[in-house]
């Protein structure tokens, strides 16, 4: 064991610029692995990153005005409050939209607990220090939450009207949206929340008012508990409703099953293409030193020293390089510019950051030492006599063609490139494999993004044909002979579809479905129709994936449920691309529903807008044409909660361009070392020093143009599979993935050559200019 530990001393002495791309190369890929980590954890728990950066509170107790909310610090487990707020029950309407808030009296100076965060704007600001800033700040101005601000359209400047109690209207300037880890607004059913000075609600409420409060407690699994202490110190006739922490990460559930299933995929495939990278670098190594090995052997080494030493050595430039990259995104994760530095700084506060931490380079360790271990087995059996490795032929022999080729003129370099990155077929195709692995993820999330894409540019192509629903309030709203000509009047609706929709009990009564009446037989709705065909015929009907699934049903069957008591029997035709209520939807138009109901109403119209019409527009042309007798809607778009992953996906790219770049220096300089008895015959034949780098870097191109092909022709097709079985599963069902643009595969693909040739162009610099010596040496 001392004389296997003094050789690697030695050895280490002796090649110490590839011990340290061993080094940095393990450090990279750890660094990579870690922010891959934290840029999925940032994405797939927008609530948790939500309640840990706002400091949030656990319950929220909703109490009448005058009950006693200070003696609630002193309940054991409660960590701090936030509040009591005074607030009151109103209606925002903003460009025809209207939604039902509850506007909270909050300070200058945001709360430590329960801390709002502004995403766009600013906070509120007292009225002399914002009266000149124009932006509508201080008594008179609100801050919308998020998801509140989304349904109205209301953004940072825009002026909003707001029904108080009494019903008398009044004007407000929004100064900013804001997140906040409580139950998002649900159109029907959750009021949405809004800041504004006690001045202005006291304006606004005129001392009808309730009250809110947060508790933070030390262990949120005492909730239920605590829920019990607080009502009783305040008094259950005091409280009229509490919110717990586990209803609002409820709320924001599908978001995190949704993100988390994505990015695991790219999670796991990452650690693979790290561990190859590194793991790579490693097996380089030990080819590159088979001549030091096979004296090692002659002097009586064993092929047990030899493997112990290799591992030994090997595992410590692993360990060494995971200590420095977890240390380096600990350390300067945060520092890092753009969305990674604010996805490694909030990553730290969210749950299962230490086991990630630990995991991540523990399961690469084990990686690298499961390749070093074959790698030290394989220099365990190198023969001890260095001659017989040099006699045998390192490529295969000039193909035919490759002489024609010569014959013609076609350049050396491009013919002796060619000939150089595909030498024979095994040792062809596992550089090609290592290198496009990084590119297929790449593709993935390219796929991945494309499909958040379409879902924005084209929304009728996802099942969001109608940009906006229009509800008349009855009375005084118009008739529906009179909504239909104020509708027809605007110029940018291209048609309405009147609707109606309705819960109906599944066979067995074991569930609930929603029924859906849109559009009329002479003009039925424009689903989006995957499989099948669209509704043509009475009692016709189309359906989404999770009513399927749920009913164990097919295209062309016959399904029958129960509505008001009443039986309905429809023919599914074909399935659509549902994007609401987890696909459990079945569309078939009005005129059937009317034959269960002839007395049956339309509850609203379906508005389907002229390409490039801008929705907010229409509804505020709208909002004037009608009053304020109708409410106006924008239909939901899944992408509004995917949102966050657009910038992870674009990060997570980045990252897995790092992978690959270290998995390219590796085939690079391997290359190079493998060809050394090439280059002195090319050399001895007359070929100049500018041609065997153009050689080297040809073949470094060729190389990468393989693995691009194939990386992004596997990526495209992993892409499409993986997106479109994720949208059956969340019941908005397949065919909903798109495919990135030819022009951004064409970028891709290109990049990946020009970077490989970039990479090729030091080592083939120094290798043309290495003497005949130098290159001899390397033979013996």
């Amino acid at each position: 064991m001392r004389a296997t530990l003094r050789w690697a001393q030695a050895d280490f002495r002796a090649h110490r610029g590839e011990a340290l791309f061993v080094v940095l190369a393990s450090a990279g890929v750890i660094a990579s692995l870690l922010l891959a980590g934290a840029l999925f954890g940032y994405a797939a728990n927008p609530w948790q990153r939500v309640f840990n950066q706002s400091h949030g509170a656990h319950i929220w107790l909703h109490t009448r005005a005058g009950a006693d909310t200070d003696a609630l610090s002193g309940v054991d487990g409660v960590e701090a409050l936030s509040g009591p707020y005074r607030t009151t029950a109103t209606t925002v309407e903003s460009r025809g939209a209207r939604a039902g808030v509850t506007l909270r009296a909050a300070p200058v100076e945001p709360p430590q607990t329960g801390r709002p965060l502004v995403g766009a704007g600013s906070w509120l600001t007292a009225p002399d220090e914002g009266s000149g800033s124009g932006t509508g700040a201080g008594v008179g101005s609100v801050v919308l939450e998020t998801s509140v601000a989304r349904a109205l359209w209301a953004e940072p400047g825009d002026t909003v009207r707001v029904t108080g109690p009494d019903g008398a209207p009044h004007l407000l300037r929004v100064s900013g949206t804001a997140d906040a880890a409580e139950p998002r607004y649900q159109p029907g059913g959750a009021a949405g929340i809004g800041w504004v000075l006690p001045a202005t609600l006291e304006e606004i409420a005129r001392g009808d008012t309730g009250q809110s409060v947060g508790l933070r407690l030390e262990d949120p699994g005492d909730t239920d508990f605590i829920v019990q202490r607080a009502v009783t110190v305040l008094g259950a006739d005091r409280v009229a409703e509490v919110t717990k922490w586990q209803q609002a990460r409820a709320d924001a559930g599908g978001d995190d099953r949704l993100l988390g299933a994505m990015f695991a995929v790219f999670g796991l495939g990452a650690l693979l293409a790290a561990a190859l990278a590194a793991s790579g670098a490693i097996g380089a190594r030990v080819r590159a030193q088979l001549r030091d090995i096979a004296v090692l052997k002659a002097i009586g080494f064993t092929p047990g020293q030899v493997a112990r030493g290799f591992l030994v050595q090997h595992l410590a430039f692993a360990l060494l390089g995971v200590a420095l990259g977890t240390t380096a995104i600990a350390l300067l994760g945060a520092r890092i510019p753009g969305r990674i530095g604010e996805a490694a700084a909030v990553w730290q506060d969210l749950p299962g950051h230490t086991a990630l931490m630990i995991g991540i380079p523990v399961g690469a360790v084990l990686l690298i030492a499961a390749s070093t271990g074959l790698s030290a087995w394989r220099a365990g059996r190198v023969p001890p006599v260095p001659v017989a490795r040099a006699a045998q032929p390192s490529a295969a022999p000039m193909t035919a063609l490759g002489k024609r080729a010569l014959g013609v003129r076609v350049p050396p370099a491009l013919v002796l490139g060619w000939r150089a990155a595909f030498p024979r077929r095994g040792r062809t195709l596992v550089p090609v494999a290592r290198l496009a692995l990084p590119l297929v993820l790449i593709t993935v999330a390219l796929v991945a993004w494309s499909t958040l894409d379409q879902f924005r540019s084209r929304p009728a192509q996802m099942g969001m044909a109608a940009a906006l629903t229009v509800r008349a309030e009855q009375p005084p709203g118009p008739s529906d002979a009179e909504l239909e000509k104020t509708l027809a009047a605007v110029p940018d609706i291209e048609a309405s579809y009147p609707g109606a929709e309705m819960a109906a009990l599944v066979p067995g009564q074991t569930g609930t479905i929603t029924l859906r009446g849109l559009g009329t037989a002479r003009q039925p709705y424009p689903s989006a129709v995957v499989e099948g065909r669209a509704v043509a015929g009475p009692d016709e009907a189309v359906a989404g994936q999770g009513l399927l699934d749920l009913l164990g049903a097919r295209v062309g069957d016959w399904v029958r449920m129960t509505v008001g008591g009443r039986p309905q029997i429809l023919h599914l035709v074909g399935r659509t691309i549902e994007p609401e209520s987890g696909g459990r939807v079945i569309t078939t138009t009005l005129d059937a529903l009317r034959e269960r109901d002839p007395q049956l109403r339309p509850a609203y119209h379906a508005l389907v807008l002229r390409e490039g019409a801008d929705p907010r527009a229409v509804s505020g042309t709208l909002a004037t044409a009608a009053g304020a007798t109708l409410e106006i809607r924008e239909t939901p778009n899944p992408a509004d909660r995917l949102e966050p992953a657009r910038g992870v996906i674009g990060a997570l790219i980045a990252v897995l361009a790092l992978i690959g770049l270290i998995e390219l220096l590796t085939l690079i300089g391997t290359g190079v070392r493998d060809r050394g008895r090439d280059l002195l015959a090319l050399k001895a034949i007359g070929l100049t020093p500018r041609q065997i780098g153009a050689m080297i870097v040809t073949a470094a191109g060729l190389t990468a143009l393989a693995a691009a092909l194939v990386g992004t022709t596997v990526g495209l097709l992993s892409g499409t599979w993986l997106v479109d079985t994720q949208g059956a599963s969340s019941g908005i069902g397949a065919g909903i993935a798109q495919l990135p643009p030819l022009p951004v595969l064409l970028t891709v693909i290109a990049g990946a050559v020009l970077g490989a040739v970039a990479a090729a162009a030091l080592p083939a610099t120094r290798t043309a200019r290495r003497r005949l010596a130098d290159s001899l040496s390397e033979t013996l």
